[in-house]
């Protein structure tokens, strides 16, 4: 099945939060052979984003401080400000980048699958997999965005429209109501999703596929035929996991 459109340059491989900003894997090293000034500010960058996601989930937004967030990421606030405008500005470029990753690898599980279906319901078990395996990045992006003001509720709503690729060749309903009917399902699974993150509750994610796929299904096959989602096993033994982030058993 075809996949939605995305080139490699449009991905980060690592999702913020996956690991901490003080991962020793990524100190920069003193010496006489000393790095390119943009391979450190790409690391730096890392590891802020990092940074940022796990100070931003354990103080809320509103909460955390620049200061925070560079002593957790083990960067200067000169090196800080070097990246970003500020705490807002350093915020949606985590999202962003966040995104980026999450819709890379649904857009995997999406084309591998040999019909909508298939797809829709891998795709939505990735989301559902990779929030529940970075809970922080969880938290961050989908509970305490509504902090951070208008900027980051735009940023929001453009990403649920990027969702409905996923519906591209689902079946009827077709006409002026599916785009809407699109929008409806896609705030509906986005609506229980943040429910969950919000109540500490974000390691049960992975269990809702079935429900969420049978919500998601319904209006295009029919409530008959996806009711057989309701009764769909979900295979826990390879969940998948973010990059950079620690195999869950």
């Amino acid at each position: 099945m075809a996949s939605p459109v995305s080139t490699a340059s449009d991905h980060p491989t690592s999702l913020p939060g996956a690991r901490t900003g003080r991962d020793p894997a990524r100190a920069i090293k003193r010496g006489p052979r000393r790095l390119p000034a943009e391979v450190i500010a790409a690391t730096q960058r890392e590891r802020l984003f990092d940074a940022l996601v796990h100070t931003v989930a354990e103080k809320g937004y509103a909460n955390a401080r620049v200061s925070d967030i560079c002593t957790a990421a083990g960067v200067t606030r000169p090196a800080f400000y070097a990246l970003f405008a500020g705490k807002e500005d350093a915020f949606l470029a985590t999202y962003r980048h966040g995104i980026g990753v999450l819709l890379r690898l649904m857009d995997q599980a999406y084309a591998e699958a040999p019909d909508w279906r298939a797809g829709a319901r891998a795709a939505l078990g990735v989301l559902l997999d990779v929030l529940a395996g970075v809970p922080a990045f969880a938290v961050m992006a989908v509970v305490e965005i509504d902090a951070v003001g208008p900027r980051a509720r735009t940023e929001r709503a453009e990403l649920l429209g990027r969702f409905a690729r996923f519906f591209a060749d689902a079946p009827h309903p077709a006409g002026p109501a599916r785009g809407e009917l699109v929008g409806a399902v896609v705030g509906g699974v986005y609506a229980t999703i943040y429910r969950y993150v919000d109540a500490g509750r974000v390691a049960e994610l992975p269990a809702r596929l079935p429900v969420l796929s049978y919500f998601m299904m319904a209006p295009f096959l029919g409530r008959a035929a996806a009711e057989a989602e309701l009764e769909a096993p979900v295979d826990r033994s390879a969940p998948v996991s973010a990059p950079c982030a620690e195999q869950r058993r």
